[in-house]
C-alpha cells in the first residue's frame, strides 16, 4: 500500500513538473503583412517575450488575417480564442468605446511629436482604461503612420474626391471625413481592399504608405497624394481575464517586452513609411503628388469641421483636452 502510494505520488509530481514546463502560449493575431511596422513589432515582441520569460511564454504570431479577419478578431479575443491583438484604433468604436475614434479625426495631430504627447501621456492611459469593462486590457499604442489618399485620378484638392467610392475602416468619423469632401465611404475589410481596387468596386482609399505598398495597392492605384490627413495607429490589447491570470513575475516580464516593442514599433514606423514611399516611387506605377501649402490648407479647411460634428459622439471634453496638449486651434485655419 505504501509503495503504490509512493508510486502515485511520484507520478503526480512528474505530471505536475511536465505540466509546469509547458509554456504559456499567446496567440497574437493581426491583419497586416509581416514586413509592416506592426508585423515587425509583433515579431519583435514574440522574440523578447520568449527571452525575458526564459521560455515560459511562447508567442505565436499570425499575420495577414491568416487566423481572423478584421470583423472577427475582437470577438475571438473576448472569447479567449486568441490572447493578443493590435487592431487599428478605429475598431474600438464598434466595440462601444467611441472615444477611440478621436484618433480618426482628420488633422488633429500635426506630426509624431503631437501624437506622442497623447499616446504616451495621461490622455492615452485614460483611453486604454476604458476598455476594461469590455473584458479587454490595453497594453500600449503602436504607430503605423499618417494616412494619404490614393485613387485612379489626380487628388490635388478635396473636390477631386467628390463622387469617388473610397474604402474606409468601420468608423463613423471616417464616414464623415469622406462625406465632407463629397466622396462616398465604403466600409470594407482590409484583406479585401486590393481586389476591390483592382476590379473597380471602390475607386480609392486612405492608408499609411507602408500599408499601401506592402499590400501592393499602389499597383492598382494610379495616383497618390501625400495629404497625411489622418493618423493610423494600433492599440495592443489582450484578454483581461487571461492577463490577470498570469503569474505576477511573468506578467512583469511581458510588460517589459511590450515596453521595448513599443519603442521599437514607433521608431520603425516612420522609417518603414519612408522606405515604402521610395518603393512606390521606383515602381513607376503610381504618380505621387505632394500638396502645396495652399492645397494642404484647403484639405484642412474641408476636413477639420468634422471635429465639431463628432463632438457628441466622441466627447467635446476629450477633443478639447487634445487641443490643449497639442496647442491646436481650429479657429486659426
Amino acid at each position: 500500500m505504501k509503495i503504490s502510494s509512493l508510486l502515485f505520488g511520484l507520478l503526480a509530481c512528474t505530471f505536475a513538473a511536465t505540466a509546469a514546463a509547458e509554456p504559456v502560449v499567446i496567440k497574437f493575431s493581426h491583419v497586416v503583412a509581416q514586413d509592416t511596422p506592426k508585423g515587425k513589432a509583433a515579431d519583435f515582441f514574440a522574440k523578447r517575450a520568449g527571452e525575458l520569460t526564459k521560455g515560459k511564454v511562447k508567442v505565436e504570431v499570425y499575420p495577414n488575417s491568416t487566423l481572423y479577419k478584421d470583423k472577427e478578431e475582437m470577438e475571438a479575443l473576448q472569447l479567449g480564442a486568441v490572447q493578443m491583438l493590435a487592431p487599428s484604433l478605429a475598431k474600438f468604436g464598434p466595440l462601444g468605446v467611441r472615444e477611440f475614434e478621436v484618433f480618426d479625426l482628420p488633422y488633429i495631430f500635426d506630426g509624431y511629436a503631437d501624437l506622442h504627447k497623447i499616446t504616451t501621456g495621461p490622455v492615452g492611459a485614460s483611453l486604454l482604461a476604458k476598455l476594461e469593462p469590455k473584458g479587454v486590457k490595453g497594453l500600449a499604442f503602436w504607430d503605423n503612420g499618417f494616412k494619404s489618399f490614393s485613387a485612379n485620378s489626380p487628388i490635388n484638392m478635396p473636390a477631386d474626391l467628390k463622387g469617388k467610392k473610397m474604402r474606409i475602416q468601420s468608423s463613423k468619423v471616417l464616414e464623415e471625413e469622406m462625406r465632407a469632401m463629397g466622396a462616398i465611404p465604403q466600409v470594407m475589410a482590409f484583406s479585401e481592399v486590393y481586389q476591390a481596387l483592382q476590379t473597380g468596386v471602390v475607386d480609392g482609399t486612405e492608408n499609411p504608405i507602408s500599408n499601401l505598398q506592402t499590400q501592393k495597392m499602389h499597383e492598382v492605384q494610379k495616383h497618390l497624394s501625400l495629404t497625411e490627413h489622418g493618423y493610423l495607429g494600433y492599440a495592443v490589447i489582450t484578454n483581461k481575464k487571461f492577463w490577470e491570470g498570469l503569474p505576477a513575475d511573468v506578467r512583469g516580464q511581458l510588460e517589459q517586452a511590450m515596453k521595448e516593442s513599443t519603442e521599437y514599433a514607433n521608431k520603425i514606423a516612420k522609417e518603414e513609411n519612408e522606405r515604402s514611399l521610395d518603393i512606390v516611387k521606383k515602381s513607376g506605377k503610381t504618380e505621387i503628388h505632394t500638396p502645396t501649402p495652399e492645397e494642404k490648407l484647403a484639405f484642412k479647411r474641408a476636413l477639420v469641421p468634422v471635429h465639431k460634428k463628432m463632438e457628441s459622439r466622441i466627447g467635446a471634453d476629450l477633443i478639447q483636452s487634445i487641443y490643449k496638449e497639442t496647442n491646436f486651434d481650429p479657429s486659426k485655419l
